[in-house]
């Protein structure tokens, strides 16, 4: 799979961090007791950067993008927007982050009112927040960023009404809605895991136009490391387990050259095209398949039960912190840490 071209991670090196999650957690109260969500998240975005978070179902990807969003506030820690903690700002500073950070949700028959015709869903928040004179202006506007999510001629879309569209095309119109306030930062969770694959590639390539020409930041959720690769490879990739981060560094470096037992495993469940590949890639033989539940989270790594490094004594007794091994590179493994990793391969965009 070749990746998007994009602009050199340097040029946003500098920048004071768009948004920052400084040791947020997330515990909600169940039956079962309370489950911990997310377990203490340290991540930053910087303006125009690409962060992937990556991860199985249940790993605290969706609950973590919430509390970056401001949809859920977050049990203990800090999500600061431009330096401020957005939950001890005013009323005005709070609707302004809010229009500065937009959603789009994973499930795009679902994410638009079926009873609004495209042109309405569109020019809704345009008339809502002013940026638009007259319904004729918010009119034009509305063709203007359908345009830009590659809906054309965009005159074929307003009328029509979600029901009418494939699941792509309702995935650009929930881009193109996203766009009307002007975000600096788009939190895309999971946003291409329910189109097929052929027009995943052409809304992901979408997504990479509008990240370079606007400059927005995004916060990519996703399960698939090689969706990451595709859409982030000049960005970088934290990858959840239960909670926590368990690694974190440049996409390239998680790519090609992961540290963790869990970043390997997700590699080598990547599907490769070439079958004569497929039966020489070596994979990590995990001791389980099993993931733990939430609500009894195994002592010291929670990743210990299943991992095939595990050393008993050391990986059940203490939660490993998240530790460079390489530079810009960490990982939260007490085995990594104590014996170094593989040099791993090159940072090359793979075919």
């Amino acid at each position: 799979m070749t990746t998007i071209e994009t602009a050199p991670e340097s040029a946003n090196a500098s920048a004071a961090p768009l948004i920052t999650l400084g040791g947020v957690s997330q515990v909600f109260d169940t039956k079962a007791g309370p489950i911990r969500a997310v377990d203490g998240v340290d991540l930053s975005v910087n303006p125009g950067e690409v962060l992937c978070l990556v991860g199985e179902s249940g790993s605290g990807k969706t609950t973590a993008a919430r509390m970056a969003a401001g949809l859920a506030r977050p049990s203990s820690g800090q999500v600061a927007f431009d330096g401020t903690d957005i939950w001890s700002m005013k009323r005005n500073d709070f609707a302004t982050f809010r229009r500065s950070v937009q959603y789009v949700h994973q499930d795009p028959y679902a994410s638009l009112n079926p009873t609004r015709t495209i042109q309405q869903t569109i020019t809704a928040p345009l008339l809502k927040h002013g940026i638009v004179k007259s319904k004729k202006e918010a009119a034009e506007k509305a063709a203007e960023l359908l345009t830009k999510v590659d809906l054309t001629p965009a005159e074929n879309y307003l009328p029509k009404y979600p029901h009418q569209l494939s699941g792509g095309q309702r995935q650009r119109v929930a881009v193109a809605r996203a766009l009307t306030l002007d975000p600096k930062l788009i939190i895309a969770d999971e946003s291409t895991s329910m189109l097929d694959v052929s027009i995943r590639i052409s809304v992901l390539a979408m997504l990479g136009r509008l990240r370079d020409d606007l400059g927005v930041g995004f916060l990519f959720i996703t399960h698939d490391l090689a969706i990451a690769k595709y859409f982030g490879w000049n960005g970088k990739t934290a990858v959840m387990y239960l909670g926590r981060i368990v690694e974190f560094g440049p996409t390239p470096k998680i790519i090609n050259a992961p540290t963790h037992p869990y970043t390997r495993a997700l590699i080598d469940a990547i599907p490769e095209p070439d079958p004569d590949l497929t039966k020489t890639k070596g994979r990590e033989s995990l001791r389980s398949l099993e993931i733990p539940s939430l609500a009894h989270l195994p002592s010291g790594c929670s990743f210990h039960p299943r991992c095939p490094q595990f050393e008993d004594g050391l990986c059940d007794g203490a939660v490993p912190a998240l530790t460079e091994i390489r530079t810009g590179q960490s990982a939260a493994c007490h085995v990594v840490a104590r014996d170094g990793a593989d040099e791993g391969r090159p940072d090359e965009p793979g075919a």
